[in-house]
């Protein structure tokens, strides 16, 4: 027995008559009698008596009508609560300052357009106190620039991000063109993060493949305040294309290190799948999703996406995992509302 059938039915005794009805269900008659007279068949009885100016129910028909509506009723009540339930949770993600500057508030704006219901703490903080929180399980994912293999973590590569050297233009012997490579900074004051920071051990080692002595005339590690210190004229730094995105650095100028290894990695970090709850799935969907959309419209400079982030055999292991619910309640809905 199936619903339609019910509906059919329930719609032949509102109108008394096959026609009357097959015209509202959008059927032909034969079609519509051909159904009824299937469904009296499964149930071995007689539903309907067929009269010189229509159909009227029999006992057995008047008895399968009161139930006929109220099983659509809870069909359409189950159909209703499929489609108003919302996906609930609270999530903790983890962001480096320049990449909460690029998409923190994309991401967010993601986030509250597709699951409002979910509840999104970011964390702004350096990539090495991030993994840290990682693996005290404060945070659930994370955007981070190095990995720690021993972790049981899950993975997703994103993008690989160009090093800029970025000064105000009038500063003496900041390299003109597109591009430059690293040892031309050498020389110049430069303003960079202390050694605890990721990105300073990064930088080390492209000056020792450069043999290059980098001249370091302030360490600092708060990102806003470094930028304050370039846009006074004070140094210039060297920073991923990620911090060039605010207006307020419109007056900076910026040259790309064409250096094979003045770029970082971005990979995107969580728990294992285990551990997190499905809001938690779905937020690493988005955030994702983000990131790649901001690199392919051309908002990150100096960004190209990984070879595994153009096409993310993971990224459809978790939609398959957190949004098959919400396929089978579509599947759901569309059988209870077959006419």
């Amino acid at each position: 027995m199936e619903l339609r059938q019910l509906r059919y039915f329930v719609s032949v005794i509102e109108h008394r008559s096959m026609g009357k009805a097959a015209l509202e269900l959008g059927l032909v008659t034969s079609a519509l009698s051909q159904q009824i007279s299937r469904l009296e068949g499964e149930l071995c009885t007689r539903l309907l008596q067929r009269t010189s100016t229509g159909v009227v129910p029999t006992d057995a028909g008047l008895a399968f009508w009161r139930q006929a509506q109220l099983a659509l009723r809870h069909a359409d009540a189950a159909a209703s609560a499929a489609r108003h339930a919302r996906l609930t949770g609270y999530v903790s993600v983890g962001l480096a300052q320049s990449t909460a500057g690029i998409i923190g508030v994309r991401f967010m704006q993601a986030m509250r357009s597709r699951y409002p219901d979910v509840k999104v703490r970011i964390v702004e903080s350096l990539s090495g106190y991030l993994s840290t929180m990682l693996s005290a399980r404060q945070i659930d994912l994370a955007v981070l620039f190095r990995e720690e293999p021993s972790q049981r973590w899950s993975r997703l590569r994103l993008l690989k991000e160009r090093l800029f050297l970025i000064g105000l233009p009038d500063m003496l012997g900041i390299p003109l063109g597109e591009n430059a490579n690293i040892s031309q900074a050498a020389a110049l004051p430069l303003i960079l993060p202390s050694g605890s920071h990721g990105l300073r051990s990064l930088l080390t080692r492209c000056f020792e493949h450069a043999k290059a002595e980098p001249n370091v005339v302030a360490e600092i590690d708060g990102l806003s305040l470094l930028m304050r210190a370039v846009r006074a004229g004070l140094g210039v730094t060297i920073q991923p294309g990620s911090v060039l995105a605010p207006e307020i650095h419109d007056e900076l100028s910026s040259v790309q290190f064409d250096d094979d290894a003045a770029q970082r990695e971005n990979t995107l970090i969580s728990l294992s799948e285990d551990e997190l709850s499905p809001a938690a799935l779905a937020t690493r969907i988005v955030l994702a999703d983000v990131i790649r959309s901001t690199v392919i419209e051309g908002r990150w400079p100096g960004a190209t996406l990984a070879e595994a982030g153009k096409h993310c055999p993971e990224l459809d292991i978790y939609q398959s995992n957190t949004e098959s619910s919400t396929v089978n309640q579509t599947a759901s809905e569309q059988s209870l509302h077959v006419s």
